[in-house]
């Protein structure tokens, strides 16, 4: 059975109720593929993410960092033997465009390894996201991307949704009349587990137009 968690962002560390059911998820600890999301830049990348699982007591035998210093072939040999795979924080197009370059995509869509994402890391988790220049993207034009697509919604993730609802209705309510979209802010975690989906924090599900918000089941 596959297991993804779809992060918002941690000021601090995860919650004891995240970090329970990551630990009970999360039994194979051999290695860690960390996937950055802006691969040119090198120092502390990934040191954020890898801490929140240090605190929780996640350790692993070995531990990757996927960017541009690592050989494409490098790539996608970690990526096919990790235990677990976290797609990393940070510039949401820069991720995608790497993930297609070394053809990553397919790879974890195949692995039965447990599979983060943090904020720009869950939204290429998705099935499909809007890249909107009207909700904090470094863009012109809003354009509808394809995502790794390991579940069948889309996720815009550590967004301050409480303070731009109308906003996020307007930008999103197209796509929403296509495929369910759950927005989460920081502190968040939307698990799916099989066809089962579970929720850490204040998540939203916007579908066909409509916001509703979801208790959660942590």
């Amino acid at each position: 059975m596959k297991t993804h968690y779809y992060l918002g962002w941690f000021n601090n560390y995860f919650p004891d109720n995240l970090s329970k059911v990551l630990q009970e998820d999360i039994t194979e600890r051999k290695s860690l593929a960390m996937i950055s999301a802006d691969p040119s830049i090198y120092e502390n990348d990934g040191a954020t993410e890898r801490s929140w699982l240090d605190h929780a007591g996640i350790m692993f035998e070995e531990y990757h960092l996927i960017n541009y210093r690592v050989q494409k072939e490098e790539a996608q040999a970690i990526i096919e033997n990790a235990s677990v795979i976290f797609l990393l924080g940070g510039d949401i197009l820069k991720l995608h465009s790497f993930l297609e370059e070394y053809e990553l995509s397919d790879l974890i869509k195949k692995s039965y390894a447990v599979v983060l994402g943090a904020s720009a890391g869950a939204i290429n988790m998705s099935a499909k996201w809007l890249c909107s220049k009207n909700i904090g993207d470094k863009v012109e034009v809003n354009t509808v991307y394809e995502g790794i697509g390991l579940d069948i919604f889309s996720i815009l993730s550590h967004f301050d949704l409480e303070n731009n609802m109308e906003l996020v209705q307007s930008e999103l309510s197209v796509l929403s009349e296509e495929i369910d979209i759950y927005v989460s802010n920081k502190d968040c975690a939307l698990r799916t587990k099989g066809d089962k989906i579970d929720v850490i924090g204040d998540i939203y599900l916007l579908s066909n137009s409509k916001f509703q918000k979801l208790d959660e089941t942590f």
